[in-house]
């Protein structure tokens, strides 16, 4: 054993004499502040070769330079070259404020550089680096490891093939193959800006992050709050979660209070619900599941082959459930089609999809604006429940079918697969069709309802004080005169989606016209109006409201 530690001492004295002459010498007052000095050791020896001045120690060595103290098993320390290569047990203590352990080290004392290897650890009290080889400077406080290397930092891990710790700042740079883990997510990417004080990780380059089964962030550039769980990511990221998607120019979240806003040409869809939401900003809440769409928002609601566009100032869709402990929402659901046979087929979670599905509302307010193939609507808002799939649309709105339009003081369409089944008009209610130039047919009650067949109308029912103008026309459709009349009931029925003839029931009184007789500009119910250029005449007119 005494001759193997002295051919150690003898290889480890030759290397550092070797290397006294690769570095120049270093002025007198800056090496005498930076002189190491072995302050303690079971066994201490001595030597000079030539020049050279050699100290080696065994045994609870303890060895210190300015602040910093070095403990090891065995150490040789060349007192010329102001060097040291210390063997096992290797412990740095760098100012009290971070902690360096190691199997081996070599150390340059001028330049307070440490080449460490060896079951290395750093640890700055918040997180500790374990790597097999360590590059560490003791003037920067700067750590670098390429052959692999670990963080962990309270509940969080990180791993990554090169990594750079910067002790000033507690930031940890990792590059190549970087894996976050902790409770909540899992992070790859290629490189990764981490702070072991404020558990802060800042992405620069394509990063995937997943939170359980469902939740994934593709994202390049943004930061994550491990601590108080908040994030931001910006150059459009991509976000999914279960049933939902979310694309954007910027993303700020805060997983604590599951709110989140999304900023610059949002996409949102919901492929559940069977909607997607385009809009500049948009908000929403976790706890309540509530969405609000602002910028320019636009609605679209799916359909086999005839989506409904809906556009406003404001798009608002929560839990209708929530909306309800503070707000009374009229629900007519006895002029839909019964579902019982349909509920009865579906299984237990079915039903409770079906039952979660019609829990929503949508309101939009001020400039709404409807447009599907079959049908189009305005009005200055809106109020939209899945309890009873009816639109409800307020303040001078008005319904087009073809070249069908309805006013009235409020408006509720109701749908049934996402397609018109029913619209109900209330008080001033006015049906103009356009059938010539100047000619309009034209049906007013205190009320209006309509029905629609696979999408389209099929007829109108107009009720209380009610009056009609209709063209007459022959099979040539020639028009062969107009009748004027007023009546308790008036049907007006419809051939795709053209009327195609009228019926009036009860207390009738009426006039007929021949139509070199008559007056098309005076032939107008009180109210009428052809608001044609309100009208959204393709879905690009929503998106450019």
């Amino acid at each position: 054993m005494i001759q193997y530690k002295a051919i150690v001492f003898f290889l480890s004295a030759a290397f550092l004499f070797i290397c006294s002459s690769l570095f120049a010498q270093q002025p007198a007052d800056t090496a005498s502040k930076r002189k190491i000095i072995i302050l303690n050791a079971d066994r201490l020896n001595y030597q000079k070769i030539d020049s050279a001045e050699f100290q080696s120690a065994a045994g609870n060595v303890q060895i210190k330079q300015d602040s910093t103290l070095f403990y090891t098993d065995s150490v040789v320390l060349n007192k010329t070259l102001n060097m040291l290569e210390a063997f096992g047990h290797v412990h740095i203590n760098d100012n009290d404020s971070i902690h360096t352990y190691s199997d081996y080290l070599r150390y340059l004392g001028n330049e307070k550089k440490a080449y460490l290897k060896g079951n290395v650890k750093l640890t700055d009290g918040k997180g500790t680096l374990t790597t097999p080889d360590l590059d560490y400077d003791l003037n920067t406080h700067i750590g670098i490891y390429t052959k692999n290397g670990k963080v962990t930092s309270e509940k969080t891990v990180l791993t990554s093939k090169e990594g750079f710790y910067y002790g000033e700042t507690k930031d940890v740079y990792f590059k190549k193959d970087v894996v976050l883990v902790n409770p909540d997510y899992n992070i790859t990417t290629d490189t990764l800006l981490f702070n072991t004080y404020t558990n802060v990780a800042t992405f620069t380059v394509p990063t995937i992050i997943k939170s359980g089964d469902k939740k994934k962030i593709f994202t390049s550039d943004g930061f994550y709050d491990l601590k108080n769980k908040n994030s931001y990511f910006g150059k459009r990221p991509h976000i999914e979660d279960s049933t939902t998607m979310l694309d954007a120019d910027v993303v700020a979240s805060n997983d604590s209070t599951k709110e989140s806003e999304a900023s610059g040409n949002v996409i949102y869809k919901d492929t559940a619900q069977g909607v997607t939401v385009f809009a500049n900003n948009l908000k929403s809440k976790g706890e309540e599941s509530s969405v609000l769409a602002t910028q320019k928002p636009v609605m679209v609601i799916k359909q086999d082959k005839d989506s409904i566009y809906l556009a406003a100032d404001t798009l608002f869709s929560g839990k209708l459930s929530t909306i309800k402990k503070y707000r009374k929402i009229p629900v007519i659901l006895d002029s839909l089609p019964s579902t019982d046979s349909v509920a009865i087929a579906l299984s237990d979670s079915a039903r409770a999809k079906q039952d979660s599905a019609r829990d929503r509302f949508v309101e939009a307010y001020y400039n709404v604006k409807i447009f599907s193939d079959s049908l189009q609507a305005v009005g200055d808002s809106l109020f939209y429940s899945s309890e009873d799939s009816a639109f409800r649309l307020f303040k001078n709105p008005v319904v087009w079918s073809r070249e069908s339009q309805i006013t009235g003081d409020t408006i509720y369409l109701f749908t049934l697969n996402k397609k018109p089944k029913r619209m109900y008009v209330f008080e001033n209610a006015l049906s103009v069709e356009k059938v010539g130039p100047e000619y309009y047919n034209q049906v007013k009650g205190r009320t209006i309802n309509g029905f629609f067949t696979n999408g389209e109308i099929d007829s109108i029912r107009a009720k209380g004080n009610s009056e009609s103008i209709y063209y007459a026309q022959d099979d040539s459709s020639k028009f062969i005169g107009v009748n004027r009349a007023t009546s308790d009931v008036i049907d007006m029925y419809f051939v795709t989606r053209e009327a195609d003839k009228i019926v009036l029931r009860s207390n009738v009184v009426g006039t007929s016209y021949p139509m070199r007789q008559m007056n098309p500009f005076e032939m107008r119910l009180r109210n009428f109006q052809w608001l044609d250029d309100r009208r959204p005449k393709t879905r690009y007119d929503l998106f450019g409201n």
